[in-house]
This record gives structure tokens, sequence and C-alpha cells, in this order.
């Protein structure tokens, strides 16, 4: 049997926790609206966060980690992963050296 690797491509942005709330939506006898208020936030908000407009924040983490039984750290993460990519792209660090441990 022949092992394969997976391989990231480095062009294409991690999953935004959006998504991956779409996808557990998919599943569930709930609608957005419904979900938001579960979440103790507004509709917008909650729009804005699947839509990736909207980061996700440590307050709505832990809702979320609350709420799919998961905890906030898997929100966080993806969150994390997502504005490392950005910045990565964003940010000139041309002129920031790197220090070498001797």
């Amino acid at each position: 049997m022949t092992d394969y690797r997976a391989v990231a491509d480095g062009n294409r942005p991690p999953i935004h926790a959006g998504d991956v709330i779409a996808d557990i939506l998919l599943d569930l006898d709930k609608n957005k609206s419904e979900i938001a208020g579960m979440l103790g936030i507004s509709r917008q908000q909650f729009h804005a966060i699947l839509a990736g407009r909207k980061p996700v924040t440590p307050e709505s983490a832990a809702r979320l980690g609350k709420l799919f039984g998961n905890g906030p750290g898997f929100w966080l993460r993806l969150q994390a992963d997502v504005d490392a990519w950005h910045a990565l792209r964003e940010v000139d660090v041309s002129s920031v050296p790197t220090i070498k441990a001797a």
C-alpha cells in the first residue's frame, strides 16, 4: 500500500471558523437565528462570523466551545491560523533581523 502525505497549499488560507460552523449547522435542526440566540450574540454578529467578515474573539470562542462541547481552544486556534496566514502576507518584515542562538 502506498502512503500519501497531505501537503497544505501555502497559497490557500486556513479554514475559517465560520466554515466549520456552517458545516455543523447542516447537521442541526436549528436555523442561524436560533443558534445566534443560543450563543447570546446578535444575528448580525453570527452571520459576520459565518461569512468570515468578523474574527472569532475569545468571548465568542468561549460561547462556541460551550455550545458545541469542544471548548474555546479549538475556535481560537482556527482564528489564530487564519490571522497568522494573513499576517505573513500583509506585514513587511524585511527590515526585521533574525536572531540566532549562540
